[in-house]
């Protein structure tokens, strides 16, 4: 067993993942897995830059995360940071930063390279069960991005384009940190769809979305759109990991959130006080790209990106 430390930064969230993994195996036992929600996005895609407050937030993240590595002992450390930081003009700062806090430096990666990091953290358990068809399309629904890549054993395509809850909620519901409607109303509703509608056929001319066999969902909207469905009272990975959410159910949670208020959005148990603002846009990505392809129902999955980064340095890829 190697034991290892990942951390994903993406546009709204930072995450850490300390676990032993065995290559041999493909056994991973987390040690501590845990999430903050920084806004490291905030206003990039209007301002090009980085804001120092989410700068601050995001730093004060790394300082408590590493903590946790040391305290836990990790042989290998990663950090990979994705849209927001590739995106801005200031990115120099952000990278110092993390090296004087954690003693890594972020890799700012590629959408590709996102899209092969996701596929691994989440269809590695899925290998040989008969109740899901391949080829999967595993669609990692981040902040600024959005990731598609089609595969069965290995990734046969792949692309990142730039829809995402953060992404599409500064664009068409907020302007100077103002809130322009609540609820959004069908203008701005449309608007957003048909930024959505762009960006997937700009994925489809990579990767062939009508072959999808199983639609795999990651990341924070996914897997908030699940717990909503499964009625949960408190966040339960448990229960949400590989849980299956109809296309109808899908359609009837993303109504709902695209009429309700702040305040009533705020008052569903199971979505994190940072993901209010965007889970209306991030619920519309999902139902989106379900009508795309044609799916039936996403297959829900806690393991992503995260773990793909996990298994990069088992593999002695860090």
């Amino acid at each position: 067993m190697k034991r290892v430390a990942a951390i994903d930064c993406g546009t709204n969230s930072i995450r850490l993942l300390v676990a032993d993994l065995d290559p041999a195996t493909g056994e991973l036992k987390d040690l501590d897995r845990r999430m903050q929600i920084v806004r490291l996005g905030q206003g990039v895609d209007r301002t090009g830059r980085l804001a120092p407050e989410a700068l601050e937030r995001t730093f004060a993240a790394c300082r408590e995360y590493a903590a946790v590595i040391r305290e836990l002992g990790a042989e290998a450390v990663r950090f990979v940071a994705t849209s927001a930081s590739r995106d801005a003009e200031n990115r120099d700062a952000f990278v110092r930063g993390v090296v004087d806090i954690l003693g890594v430096e972020p890799e700012v990666i590629t959408g590709d390279q996102e899209a092969e990091f996701s596929f691994v953290g989440a269809t590695k358990e899925l290998t040989g069960r008969t109740d899901l068809d391949t080829p999967y399309l595993v669609v990692d629904i981040g902040g600024g991005s959005t990731e598609f890549v089609l595969g069965a054993d290995a990734v046969r395509a792949a692309r990142s384009v730039d829809i995402g809850c953060v992404r599409m909620t500064e664009r068409h519901l907020v302007r100077d940190g103002a809130v322009l409607a609540d609820p959004p109303g069908e203008e701005r509703i449309g608007a957003i769809k048909a930024d959505i509608d762009r960006a997937l056929d700009e994925a489809a001319a990579t990767v062939p979305l009508d072959e999808t066999a199983t639609l795999v969902g990651l990341a924070g909207s996914v897997t908030t759109i699940a717990a909503i469905a499964l009625d949960l009272r408190e966040y339960d990975s448990e229960a949400i990991h590989h849980s299956r959410v109809p296309l109808a159910k899908v359609r009837e949670i993303t109504d709902h959130l695209l009429t309700t208020t702040h305040e009533q959005r705020a008052a569903i148990p199971a979505v994190h006080p940072g993901r209010v603002d965007v889970i209306g846009a991030g619920a519309l990505v999902l139902l989106t790209i379900m009508e795309r392809v044609g799916a039936g129902e996403v297959v829900v999955s806690e393991h992503d990106i995260l773990d793909g980064i996990a298994w990069s340095c088992a593999y002695g890829d860090a």
